[in-house]
């Protein structure tokens, strides 16, 4: 990092730290996380596999934190026993949210009925387990608030990830319990409708994350993404805002904190 870009508190709320693309130097990325003012990283299953392996980063590292579940993308592949699998999980002290889940109709990676079975069932289980959701919605906004609207979003409430809609998707999504995730794209030219989202959100129900490895932020746009780049997201909220990246780092700290049930030194 260099001098200057450090913000004494960030959060990353969402991060892929167990893909491959970090196998080669994992305790460089979690130092340069560290180095630039991060204090929490929640890691987030996507499959049985990566949501063992996400509990396992959240046992060997303090700073790590984790989610499971089954993303859209894989909805095709979840075992027989998948929820057996995910609510055992669930019971482990370093996981904090079921997710990430939703649907996804841009790749259509797994058949759109399977995804919503799927979906309506991970929202079941968190109903059981008691956590809060971590949502995924690509090119498919109306049927995920519908299915939340029909299931209910669980009383420990969630966030919608990554938030891809406009202000009047984000006035539905709050309107259920949920905060609101701005990630890099936040960054990029042609992001107008989301920096008024960005903007609009209370700051009660703000977060930031960087859903790496993907969707690294200006300036690291094409680059593998990290959790330190969050720092970036947090300076264009900031001047969205109107207010100090150092606002917006520990607002979004303080609130990843609270929805998740973590207890994090201010």
């Amino acid at each position: 990092m260099r001098t200057g870009e450090s913000i004494p508190y960030l959060v990353d709320s969402h991060a892929h730290l167990d893909f491959p693309d970090f196998d080669r130097d994992r305790e460089e990325v979690l130092k340069r996380a560290e180095e630039v003012g991060i204090k929490l990283i929640i890691n987030i299953g996507f499959d049985e596999s990566s949501s063992h392996k996400s509990v396992e980063f959240a046992e060997k590292y303090p700073m790590i934190y984790s989610a499971v579940g089954i993303h859209p993308h894989d909805a095709k592949n979840a075992s027989s026993g998948y929820l057996k699998v995910l609510e055992k999980l669930a019971g482990h002290s370093k996981v904090v949210a079921l997710g990430e889940m939703g649907l996804d109709f841009y790749r259509d990676r797994s058949p759109r009925d399977v995804q919503r079975k799927v979906f309506k069932q991970q929202l079941q289980l968190a109903h059981k387990v008691g956590l809060p959701i971590i949502v995924h919605s690509r090119d498919s906004h109306e049927e995920v608030v519908k299915i939340l609207e029909e299931e209910g979003v669980p009383p420990a409430g969630g966030v919608m990830h990554c938030f891809s809609g406009d202000v009047a998707l984000a006035k539905k999504v709050l309107g259920m319990n949920m905060a609101v995730s701005i990630a890099g794209p936040v960054t990029y030219r042609g992001s107008s409708k989301l920096a008024q989202v960005a903007a609009f959100v209370p700051q009660e129900w703000l977060l930031i994350e960087t859903d790496c490895p993907f969707l690294a932020p200006v300036p690291k746009r094409g680059k593998r993404n990290e959790p330190a780049y969050v720092s970036h997201v947090a300076r264009q909220v900031a001047s969205l805002r109107g207010t100090t990246p150092e606002k917006i780092g520990k607002v979004c700290l303080e609130n990843t904190a609270r929805l998740f049930s973590i207890d994090v030194e201010l």
